[in-house]
């Protein structure tokens, strides 16, 4: 089969559109055709040999795909060959083939087209994990979601209004502002231009955020914080602006507030296979209802996957970039 490898670390062109072996499902695992494959910044940084895949994972980018099964590895039940698929992956999505634990797999939602679905699974599990799971949002806090306009932000945003929720969120342009207001965004704080804890401190007559969805790490650390509600949590899921910050604990301990920190592509099979069930029971409805709905800003072939990451480090996108094979 063909799919994109990384000879040596670098930019864009270190993608390599090549022959590679192809995968054997294992004990447990199915085989997926891939469809479409999406780019998430992961991707961007394991090119640059900043973000190795964990043990036993494919060493190709990619983690999340939608295709179809063509083939059950021995003692898998509860799926047959041919059915219409999504996967949450450990790498190996930017591939014709690619073997999936059956613990990650969901079905295509209804009224999803096949490829549109490779936008869902890494944005669905990241914000329900972290902004459900592990914050507890409820029907009247208030979310602040960084970068309102990425894959992760539009999905955010959706389950956040699905559930009762206000929306607040940051972007670095009108254009992607408007369309945050589109999906539902309450509250529009241009980064650029706006200080972000002034902003949301005004729209909820000084509260604050309940939950805060950070995926700028160092950079905003302390403004976090002091944007946070009292009993407030922060959920931190990415380092863009940098891995070290200084917390001030005297103000977090003034909030009674909360920080975590995780990341999906290294968890253990059965946490990973926990997340996709409660994806599946609680926001899989909400799709196939219309209620919420992948974003992708453009799809390009799989053979361009340069192209598609430096779109991403452009950040001129909004939502997903998605990568298809005929």
């Amino acid at each position: 089969m063909r799919a994109i490898t990384i000879p040596e670390p670098g930019g864009p062109e270190a993608l390599v559109w090549d022959e590679v072996p192809d995968p054997e499902p294992g004990e447990g695992e199915v085989l997926v055709e891939v469809a479409a494959s999406a780019v998430n910044r992961a991707d961007l940084l394991q090119r640059q040999g900043l973000y190795d895949p964990p043990p036993g994972a494919s060493p190709c980018p990619g983690l999340e795909c939608s295709g179809r099964i063509a083939a059950l590895g021995p003692g898998t039940s509860g799926w047959s060959v041919g059915d219409e698929v999504c996967a949450l992956l450990s790498g190996g999505g930017y591939a014709e083939k690619v073997v999936v634990p059956a613990g990650q797999l969901l079905p295509v939602p209804e009224g999803v087209a096949l490829d549109k679905a490779a936008a869902l699974p890494e944005v669905t599990c990241t914000v329900w994990s972290n902004v459900f799971m592990i914050a507890h949002l409820r029907p009247g806090e208030t979310l602040l979601v960084h970068g309102g306009s990425s894959g992760i932000g539009t999905m955010a945003i959706q389950l956040a209004k699905a559930v009762g929720a206000k929306v607040a969120v940051t972007a670095g342009s009108r254009a992607k502002l408007d369309f945050c207001a589109e999906l539902g965004a309450d509250v529009l704080v241009d980064y650029r231009e706006q200080d972000f804890v002034e902003e949301v401190g005004a729209a909820t007559d000084g509260a604050g955020a309940d939950v805060i969805l950070d995926n700028m790490g160092a950079k905003y650390l302390d403004r976090n914080i002091r944007a946070l509600a009292v009993n407030g949590r922060l959920a931190i899921i990415g380092m863009q602006g940098g891995m070290k910050g200084e917390l001030n604990i005297g103000a977090l301990l003034g909030k009674r507030g909360t920080v975590t920190a995780t990341s999906l592509r290294a968890r253990p099979a059965g946490e990973k296979a926990s997340i996709v069930a409660a994806v599946r029971e609680h926001v899989w409805p909400l799709v196939a209802a219309g209620r919420v709905r992948p974003v992708v800003d453009r799809e390009l072939p799989m053979s361009e996957a340069a192209t598609a990451h430096r779109v991403l480090e452009e950040s001129s996108h909004i939502g997903k970039v998605l990568l298809t094979l005929p």
